[in-house]
């Protein structure tokens, strides 16, 4: 499975902003962090993944919201790139037609492979109905989708390749 634009774009509306925390705080109030790499084209679609990861209590670092970034990319936007895949706990693909054609997120899926323990990266494959996006990586990582509780959507799981049994997001 996975998780439908539509939802993505559903839960945006809910999207009030992308928490400014900084580490140490988020750590000390028990949030999960975590770098999301996406294709800056999917604004509405990580506005959305947003709000859900922090219904459940995590912090998702953006680069678009990071103020630090500089506004054309460059040297020093890798390198932050970089020390913010290394600084937060876990690294997540919101895999979608326009990160998969993106020039960055490959490399930054590479680099965070070489910095990485493999069960700290998540892989949010996405749908639009017709085409399934993040294939090429379910069997590499960890997926994020839709769990299932008597046979009810639930919530966000974390699950991996193969198996039937997720563990639910925010007890992740």
């Amino acid at each position: 499975m996975a998780i439908s634009i539509n939802d993505l774009r559903n839960a945006s509306y809910r999207f009030r902003t992308i928490r400014t925390k900084t580490l140490d705080e988020a750590r000390a109030s028990s949030f999960k962090t975590a770098f999301l790499c996406h294709s800056h084209k999917d604004q509405d679609l990580v506005k959305g993944l947003v709000t859900l990861f922090t219904e459940s209590d995590w912090q998702i670092y953006v680069d678009w919201a990071d103020e630090s970034m500089p506004e054309t990319p460059n040297r020093q936007t890798a390198g932050n790139i970089k020390q913010k895949i290394v600084d937060h706990n876990l690294f997540l693909f919101l895999a979608t037609a326009n990160s998969m054609a993106s020039r960055w997120c490959p490399w930054e899926i590479g680099y965070a492979d070489g910095k990485k323990q493999i069960d700290q990266i998540l892989i949010i494959p996405t749908t639009d109905g017709a085409k399934t996006h993040g294939n090429e990586y379910l069997d590499l990582y960890r997926k994020i989708d839709w769990g299932y509780l008597n046979q009810l959507r639930g919530d966000l799981a974390v699950w991996r390749p193969g198996e039937t049994n997720g563990i639910w997001l925010r007890n992740f």
